[in-house]
């Protein structure tokens, strides 16, 4: 075998990887909205540096929860979660200079404080006014007096 036909298999096999990976992402989202609704939602993971730490993903509501997967793997399991009765709705802003291109286009910046300190996240306006009514949305036997901010 030359080079050129070691050189032509090894392309080739990286091509498929590449299919193979973009078809697992597809079926991916495909079973992660079976379970429930899917939507935009994108979470920033360090807010050491103004504008910077975001990360493209996807939210479900869960019961309970609101789940949190990364775009770009193959996972099932959520990166992170977060309880309904443990997050309050702390104010909404545009997106900032750079986070313009790193977010989803036409996506809000939202704070939350949560029992780990603050939670910023970026959707939709359509998908915050489910976030909202999400949070207001507590079982019956709630706490009314703990939450704050809605």
């Amino acid at each position: 075998m030359t080079w050129w036909e070691w050189l032509l298999d090894v392309c080739g096999a990286l091509l498929l990887l590449c299919v193979l990976y973009g078809v697992g992402l597809i079926v991916r989202r495909r079973l992660l909205s079976r379970d429930g609704g899917t939507f935009e939602l994108s979470h920033r993971l360090r807010a050491t540096t103004p504008e910077r730490g975001w990360v493209l993903g996807l939210g479900r509501y869960s019961g309970e929860r609101l789940e949190w997967f990364r775009v770009f793997t193959l996972s099932r399991r959520p990166r992170r979660s977060w309880r309904r009765d443990e997050l309050s709705y702390d104010g909404r802003r545009a997106p900032a200079g750079t986070e313009q291109a790193s977010l989803y286009p036409d996506h809000l910046v939202i704070r939350c404080q949560s029992p780990d300190g603050l939670v910023e996240l970026a959707m939709s306006v359509s998908s915050l006014t489910g976030f909202q009514a999400w949070l207001e949305a507590q079982p019956p036997g709630t706490d009314w007096n703990r939450t704050k901010g809605l």
